[in-house]
């Protein structure tokens, strides 16, 4: 495995569990899933065109979790992860990655809320007291869906490997798997 790639799965699986534990999404591990992207994509050899086209994705998410922060659907941790996930999204699959987030976050509130409900009955009091940090009343950990939208983002990411070899087809032979592997190098 890509070690860029083992180091963003790692640091997702952190903000996963520091939102569910404390509901809080720290920046400098933030900022850091965002920064390997850069390192991700000077790697793998990107073009400044699709370097534009991650960045410009990114701003937009950032704008528009802006809005969703400011309405308080969001919190300030999520509108920052959220637009550091479609930072390493292709534009190509931003719309699926939006939907996937979205689904999982529904599923998520609605399994905190039920969560919640089990945990009053009489027979869950002991529980109820060691799980506090579990409780919708605390809000949503948003952020464990973000997560696992940002590890569906990074799986996508060709590896440098694999432009190299699109690229050593295509130049040597012309072959049209060639052509297509690099295509998909180029937008995915």
């Amino acid at each position: 495995m890509d070690p860029i790639k083992a180091m963003a799965y790692l640091i997702l699986v952190i903000l996963a569990l520091s939102d569910l534990r404390a509901r809080r999404l720290p920046n400098v591990w933030v900022s850091a899933f965002a920064a390997l992207y850069l390192l991700e994509a000077a790697l793998n050899g990107s073009t400044l065109r699709e370097f534009a086209a991650h960045a410009a994705l990114g701003a937009f998410s950032l704008a528009l979790a802006a809005v969703l922060f400011r309405l308080r659907w969001l919190g300030g941790g999520d509108v920052k992860l959220g637009a550091a996930i479609f930072f390493w999204c292709d534009p190509g699959y931003a719309i699926a990655l939006l939907v996937i987030v979205a689904v999982f976050g529904a599923l998520l509130g609605l399994a905190m809320l039920a969560l919640t409900l089990a945990l009053r009955h009489p027979a869950c009091s002991g529980v109820a007291r060691r799980t506090t940090w579990l409780s919708a009343a605390r809000g949503v950990p948003y952020g464990i869906a973000l997560a696992l939208g940002g590890a569906i983002a990074v799986l996508v990411q060709p590896t440098a490997g694999f432009r190299a070899a699109a690229t050593l087809l295509t130049s040597s032979f012309g072959h049209p798997l060639g052509l297509a592997l690099v295509g998909h190098a180029r937008f995915a």
